[in-house]
C-alpha cells in the first residue's frame, strides 16, 4: 500500500518516510527542498517538486497507485509568519488546497494533516483539549486553523476522510542518530541550546522573562518526533479501516519552561549554557500544554518518550554525529 508523504525531506516528514518504510509501506516523498534536505530521505521514492503542482501530484498518484497522503509541507516559523503573512497564506493554505484537489481528482481520499497547537492561541484552560476555543494569535496558527476548516468542508462536500493532528512541540531525533532536526534558520529551542553546547552559537536568547509562569519564561509541551510518527501511522491505519474524520492533539501533557529546557540540555551535555534575555516575540502564547487523552483512548496511542531528558539525549546524539564530524 503506497503513501504519499509531502515535505518528506524535512524534520518530521523524514521521520515519517523512514518509519513508514520500516513498517512495510510503499512510500513516495514529494519535497521542493526549499526547507528540506535530500540526504534526510531514507527509503522510498523521491520526487523534487511542489505540492501546488497538480499535474505532478496527479502523475505521482497514477504511477504509484497512491492510497493515502501525509502532508508535512508547510512553513512553520511564527515570527516569520508575523513579518511575511502572505508567504504563509500562499504556501500553507493555497498550496495545500491545490494538493488536496489534485489528490481527490485521483480518488485519494485518506488524508493525514500536520496541524499545530498554534490553532488554539492563548488557551483559557490547561491542559488543552480538542474542543477548546481556537483563536490563533499569529498567521502561522491561522493558516493551520483555516486548513482544518477546509478539511471539514471537503469531508461534507466530497467525502474526504482526514485526521488532523495538532502537534505541540516536536523534539528529539531518530534514536540511532541517522536523522534529526536541521532547520535553516533554526528557531526551535532544543537544537538552538544544543548548538550552544557544541560551540556553534555563543548563547541562547530567552524571549521574555516576565510571562505569567513559574519562572517567568514560556511553557511548552515537548513530544518526541518518533512518537508523533507513531500517531500518524495509527491515524493511517484508522482511515484505511474506514474511520471517520477526526482531530487529535499530540503532546506529552507536561509543560516545561524555557529555563527548565536549558537546564536539561546542560545536564545532558555537561556544558554550561550562556543565556541572554530578549523581548517577547509577537504571537507567542505563554503556556501550551496538551491533553492527549482523546487519541490515547480512540487510537491507542501511547508515547514512549515521556521524559524531557530522554528526548534531549536523542537530539544530542544526532547533533554530535552531524556537527562533530
Amino acid at each position: 500500500m503506497n503513501v504519499l508523504v509531502t515535505g518528506g525531506a524535512g524534520y518530521i516528514g523524514s521521520h515519517a518516510v523512514k518509519m513508514l518504510c520500516d513498517k512495510g509501506y510503499g512510500v513516495v516523498c514529494l519535497d521542493n527542498l526549499v526547507k528540506g534536505h535530500r540526504e534526510n530521505v531514507i527509503g522510498g521514492i523521491f520526487y523534487e517538486g511542489g505540492v501546488e503542482d497538480k499535474d505532478l501530484v496527479r502523475d505521482i498518484c497514477t504511477r504509484h497507485e497512491i492510497k493515502a497522503a501525509m502532508h508535512f509541507a508547510a512553513y512553520s516559523l511564527v515570527g516569520e509568519s508575523v513579518e511575511i503573512p502572505i508567504l504563509y497564506y500562499e504556501n500553507n493554505v493555497c498550496n495545500t488546497l491545490n494538493l488536496i484537489d489534485a489528490l481527490m481528482d485521483m480518488g485519494v481520499k485518506n488524508f493525514i494533516y500536520s496541524s499545530s497547537a498554534g490553532v488554539y492561541g492563548e488557551p483559557m484552560k490547561v491542559p488543552i483539549t480538542e474542543d477548546a476555543q481556537c483563536v490563533p494569535t499569529n498567521p502561522y496558527g491561522r493558516t493551520k486553523f483555516y486548513v482544518e476548516g477546509i478539511l471539514r468542508d471537503l469531508d461534507k462536500a466530497r467525502g474526504l476522510n482526514y485526521v488532523s493532528l495538532r502537534y505541540f512541540n516536536a523534539a528529539g531525533a531518530y534514536p540511532d542518530g541517522t536523522i534529526g532536526e536541521d532547520h535553516d534558520p533554526e528557531t526551535h529551542l532544543i537544537p538552538i541550546v544544543l548548538d550552544v553546547a557544541l560551540g556553534r552559537r555563543g548563547s541562547v536568547t530567552i524571549f521574555g522573562n516576565d510571562w505569567p509562569t513559574r519562572d517567568g519564561t514560556c511553557i511548552r509541551d515537548y513530544v518526541h518526533v518518533c512518537d508523533l510518527i507513531d500517531a500518524h501511522i495509527l491515524a493511517l491505519e484508522y482511515l484505511l479501516a474506514g474511520g471517520k474524520s477526526k482531530v487529535f492533539n499530540l503532546g506529552n501533557s507536561k509543560g516545561y519552561t524555557v529555563r527548565e529546557v536549558i537546564e536539561t540540555v546542560s545536564d545532558v551535555t555537561g556544558k554550561d549554557i550562556c543565556v541572554e534575555v530578549g523581548p517577547r516575540r509577537l504571537g507567542d502564547p505563554a503556556i501550551l500544554v496538551a491533553s492527549s487523552e482523546k487519541i490515547k483512548k480512540e487510537l491507542g496511542w501511547m508515547p514512549k518518550w515521556t521524559s524531557l531528558k530522554d528526548i534531549v539525549e536523542t537530539a544530542w546524539k544526532w547533533h554530535r554525529i552531524r556537527f562533530e564530524r
